[in-house]
């Protein structure tokens, strides 16, 4: 640990055993992974080291530095002002950096653009939602192998896998702006990883969400993790946060207060005086 300073008429119901019985049989990753490419056991890295982001002559931002392999999931965690969302967005390419470098495996990235930092690998699902609404879910992900020239039909062969890796293929012809709050976040994740990414930052993902969308977005989550990609979170609700997470960042006044596992940030005495409160609990 570091311590510092659709038509509804198309929607159809799926029973919850129907549902069970899909994601016992996503659970094996191998067909989508061979479907989009994907070699496993590849390890990568993303690092922003020692960034700095100034507004009016005062540092928001103070020398931060974040990793993120592949294979795991990192929590980015704070109060409002802390500079966590600064952090999140220079890192994937939304604010530039008055100082520091974003490094990916060793690669400096700092220059790109977002949509360039996307080709190589880093994948963004933003707070907003961001499905094209009077498409249906299939052709949100076909949008995106088609801007890229994927040709037709290996979009029709990685289109299923995908679809159903995600508890989607019963709702593929459904419009988007007919979909449930879980469906939709399914369906933006999906899309992302259907750009092959070695890293999916979520932004604020557990906003405005119901428990049961929350247990489900974190099924995906983890599935993400088990396919050997890397995901950064950033988020206000910290217990859901830090329920996933192999290693959490806790930032205060623009600097990193605490990092280490959910553990070792729950049990940090400076992490429970100034944030987390004294009598917070993982369980």
């Amino acid at each position: 640990m570091v311590f510092k300073r659709k038509p509804k008429e198309e929607h159809k119901h799926v029973s919850h055993k129907e549902r069970v019985d899909r994601s016992s049989a996503s659970s094996d990753h191998s067909g989508l992974d061979a479907a989009l490419g994907r070699k496993k056991g590849i390890k990568k890295t993303l690092v922003a080291r020692d960034l700095v982001k100034s507004y009016r002559g005062r540092n928001v931002v103070d020398h931060v530095t974040i990793s993120v392999n592949t294979g795991e999931v990192v929590g980015l965690l704070g109060p409002n002002g802390a500079g966590k969302t600064t952090s999140f967005y220079m890192i994937i390419g939304l604010v530039t950096p008055n100082e520091g470098t974003v490094l990916l495996d060793g690669e400096d990235i700092t220059r790109l653009p977002i949509y360039k930092r996307a080709r190589l690998g880093i994948g963004y699902l933003a707070q907003e939602s961001s499905v094209f609404k009077k498409l249906t879910v299939e052709e949100n992900i076909l949008l995106v192998w088609e801007a890229t020239g994927v040709p037709d039909r290996q979009q029709r062969e990685m289109l299923l896998p995908l679809l159903q890796e995600f508890n989607i293929d019963h709702i593929r012809k459904s419009k988007a702006f007919v979909l449930s709050g879980g469906e939709r976040r399914r369906t933006e994740v999906a899309r992302a990883l259907a750009g092959n990414p070695d890293f999916i930052m979520l932004d604020e993902p557990f906003t405005g969400i119901d428990p049961v969308t929350i247990e489900s977005l974190k099924e995906v989550i983890a599935s993400l993790k088990d396919k050997g990609l890397g995901v950064l979170i950033t988020d206000h609700n910290v217990r859901e946060t830090l329920s996933i997470c192999d290693r959490a960042y806790i930032m205060m006044d623009g600097d990193v207060l605490v990092e280490g596992t959910p553990q070792e940030v729950a049990s940090n005495a400076m992490a429970r005086k100034y944030f987390l409160g004294e009598n917070f609990r993982l369980d």
